[in-house]
């Protein structure tokens, strides 16, 4: 699977501490989440998401997945706002969707959504409530959020927790599909351990941003706990420009999951 979505890349503020230059810091000091697909739905980049959809609906007909994270390899590719779109899409199409902030560290879907953050993800680990008793209504009649709540000191000890794999599995009972969004995953290793709690994984890609080498060790990283990788979304795709480089990541992703362009 190689979806495009054009729309503007998630720019998460800059964690405490985060060097110029690293990964981390590479995030500007704002987040623009774009909702294309509810405000724009008749756009290209809506149309990009609702493929998105489409792939990953088809990806496996006899076991759809039932709980999707979608991540990226370094801060700053557009994870959050894919993840939103994605979510919005899919309810769009009728689907009862669940829509997880589990970036502990620079969630956004509260702005994105324009929702309170004073009870989310953490308020139900911590309470012993299901997420579906945290979740709040969007204007998308199928979509809720589940934002992510007070700032743990502790994200990555709480995204491998049994509890964590616990309120992932009621959300799967309650909801027709789970979407999650985590921190990137080659600087800490929140993400990874949620791809290990779902049953699917959307990797994030801007492209011109991180090299190739990245991209293959975030891969390596999640398969490595049994995460399934679906496939990757080039963001910010311009083809006449980028031409290359999409045959390049596309070609890489054939040959990385055995030629099968679906997946």
């Amino acid at each position: 699977m190689a979806a495009r979505p054009g729309g503007p890349g998630a720019k998460p503020h800059a964690a405490p501490g985060a060097e110029k230059g690293s990964l981390w810091g590479r995030a500007r000091n704002s987040l623009r989440i774009s909702l294309v697909a509810q405000s724009a739905p008749k756009s290209a980049a809506a149309e990009a998401y609702r493929s998105l959809r489409t792939a990953i609906q088809f990806s496996n007909l006899d076991h759809p997945c039932r709980s999707i994270v979608v991540t990226s390899a370094s801060a700053g590719e557009g994870k959050t706002t894919t993840a939103a779109n994605f979510a919005v899409v899919t309810a769009q199409a009728g689907q009862k969707v669940c829509l997880v902030d589990a970036d502990l560290r620079r969630p956004g879907m509260h702005r994105a959504f324009a929702l309170p953050n004073t009870r989310g993800l953490t308020t139900a680990l911590l309470e012993d409530l299901a997420l579906a008793e945290v979740a709040q209504p969007t204007l998308i009649p199928s979509l809720q959020v589940v934002t992510s709540g007070p700032l743990p000191p502790n994200p990555a000890e709480l995204a491998a927790s049994a509890r964590m794999r616990q309120l992932l599995e009621g959300a799967m009972a309650a909801f027709d599909l789970v979407i999650i969004d985590t921190p990137p995953v080659v600087p800490v290793s929140d993400g990874i351990a949620l791809a290990a709690h779902s049953e699917g994984v959307v990797l994030v890609v801007r492209v011109g941003t991180v090299p190739s080498e990245v991209v293959r060790r975030a891969v390596d990283q999640i398969e490595a706990v049994k995460g399934r990788v679906l496939g990757v979304v080039l963001n910010r795709v311009n083809p006449r420009r980028d031409g290359d480089y999409y045959y390049q990541h596309y070609r890489y992703n054939n040959a990385y999951h055995g030629g099968n362009g679906n997946r």
